[in-house]
């Protein structure tokens, strides 16, 4: 299974960004697609989750009302669209890859990719 995650770069407050984590290696029915973020200093967290068959979708409180998870199955990629970003929203965001039912914690997740720079200027 490989996960690439693309699409981060230098943004203002209030301003947006959509990433992309593109997927392969097997089939991924019955799969969730996370993503977390790490800042400086502190613990990777949980953003949102979509299942592979996109019924589901999940977010944390501090996202919620401004990023919207979606996902292209023809594709086999994951998109995170973020509106209006707050400085707080500076990280490096990975993408992540489990079988099973549970979006959250990290340490469920048996597939990462390399992360992609999500800097947010105030």
């Amino acid at each position: 299974v490989q996960l690439q995650a693309s699409g981060g770069g230098l943004v203002q407050a209030g301003g947006s960004l959509r990433l992309s984590c593109a997927a392969s290696g097997r089939t991924f029915s019955g799969y969730i697609i996370g993503w977390f973020r790490q800042a400086p200093g502190k613990e990777r967290e949980f953003v949102s989750a979509i299942t592979w068959s996109g019924r589901s979708t999940y977010y944390a409180d501090s996202v919620k009302g401004r990023f919207t998870i979606s996902r292209d199955n023809a594709k086999n990629t994951v998109y995170l669209q973020m509106n209006s970003l707050k400085p707080e929203d500076t990280a490096i965001y990975y993408c992540a890859a489990r079988e099973g039912y549970y979006y959250s914690p990290a340490r469920l997740y048996a597939y990462w990719g390399l992360g992609t720079l999500v800097t947010v200027s105030s």
